[in-house]
Formats: C-alpha cells, structure tokens, sequence
C-alpha cells in the first residue's frame, strides 16, 4: 500500500514539475493558448464556417479546442521530451524510483492537466461569444478530447524518442502547421481542396476533429472518426514502446 501511494506521489510530483515548465514557457504558451485564441477569433469573425452550424463559433470552438490536443499532447510534449533526452533527463530519471512508466504517467497527467486549462480559457472565451453546447454532448467531446491527448502524445512521444532534438521541433511544428491548416482539425474537410478533402478523414487531426465537432455541435458520436482516432494511438503508441531510445 505504502509502495503504491510512494509511487503515485512520485508521478504526481513529476506530473506537476512537467506541468509548471509547460506553461512556464513562452513560447509553448503562444503555441497552447495565443494561436488557438487567435483561430477562434478570427474563425468566428469570417464568413469560412458558415452554413455547417446554427452559428459560427459553434462550428470553430470544438474544432480549436481539438487543435489544443494537438499543441499539447504531440508539439508541446514532443519538444520538451526531445530536448529531455538530448540533455540526458530522461535517462537519468528512467533509473530512479519514479521508473520509466512513472515517467510517462507523469508526462501524461502534465498533457491532462495543460488542456484542462486550454479548455478553460478557450471555452470560457468561446462561451462569451455565443458558444452553448448541450450537456451530454459536452460530456461527450470532453471524452473524445482526452483520448486525442492521449492520441496526439504517443505521436509527440515516438517523433521524440526517435528523431534527433532539433529534427523533433522542425517536425512537430511542421506538423502543427499542416495539420491545423490542411489535416481538418480546424477547418472541416467539406471546406478543403477537392483534392485533400477525402483523406483528412483518416489522419488523428481529422478525426479528432471530425468526432469533436460531431459530438459539441449534435451530441453525437462519429463511429469513423472516433475508430481512425483509437487505431491511431494504438499503433503511435506501440511504435513509441518499441522504439523510443532514453538517451
């Protein structure tokens, strides 16, 4: 009992260490809460989401908050594990007591943590300008938004574990660019190119989206979207276990 309680105390100390140097960081904070604020703003202001909801912040708030999924759990957490290990942090912390899987437990409730509050200001935010979600469905995508952290961090964590630390931030940046502008997180697949418009389905940003704004917009589940979302984050995270390198 003692060892188990020891054990939790220990994730929940490295959950909050994890947690304070994420949004102690500037720039993290611009890409966690400033840009999504800024799509949500901009997304609700402009005539690009009209006709696919009773209002346009309806529309824009579930896809931003699964966007801060995305800057969490894969750019945010990508990053800092990348530099982690470049400096020999995890390493060193994978042989003390909190052991390597309290050190993703950690890392994990960090992610949780920080979009906890993303969800605070950017629903809060998306509340005064109009934004009402039904109960169930909010229940609903609160569900779908914890597992794309989940989803989005087993991807941040495999690029981290296997990429050098400068390749990790040039390609979760490149990702977070892409994805947000092109993968249907944001902007659903109805309003991209003819040419991409089909495949964004079956990336992890399109299907966090697409199972987001499904469940705030109608209370609903999108079976597709939630399916390409699990086997996502089952195959990202048994690639991370089989290959993530500590040091």
């Amino acid at each position: 009992m003692s060892t188990a309680t020891s054990l939790s105390g220990r994730v929940w100390q490295q959950g909050r260490y994890e947690t304070l140097t994420m949004l102690r960081n500037g720039e993290q904070l611009v890409l966690m809460v400033v840009l999504p604020l800024m799509a949500l703003i901009g997304l609700t202001l402009t005539p690009f989401l009209d006709g696919l909801g009773p209002n346009r912040v309806d529309v824009a708030a579930p896809g931003v908050l699964a966007l801060c999924t995305m800057s969490t759990g894969f750019t945010g957490q990508g990053i800092a594990t990348g530099f982690d290990r470049r400096y020999g942090v995890l390493r060193f912390l994978s042989t003390t007591p909190l052991g390597r899987a309290g050190l993703i437990a950690g890392k994990t409730l960090a992610v949780l943590v920080v979009l906890a509050i993303q969800i605070v200001v950017i629903g809060g935010v998306a509340w005064l300008l109009g934004w009402r979600p039904s109960f169930p469905g909010a229940v609903l995508g609160l569900v779908l938004l914890a597992v794309g952290a989940a989803v989005f961090t087993a991807l941040g964590l495999l690029v981290a574990g296997t990429a050098r630390p400068e390749a990790t931030l040039a390609v979760t940046n490149l990702v977070w660019i892409l994805f947000g502008v092109f993968g249907g997180i944001v902007m659903p697949s109805t309003k991209l190119p003819s040419q991409i418009s089909g495949i964004v389905g079956f990336l992890p940003s399109g299907a966090i989206g697409d199972a987001s704004r499904a469940a705030f917009l109608h209370g609903t589940l999108d079976l597709q979207a939630a399916v390409v979302l699990v086997v996502w984050g089952a195959a990202a995270g048994l690639s991370a276990i089989r290959w993530f390198k500590w040091n």
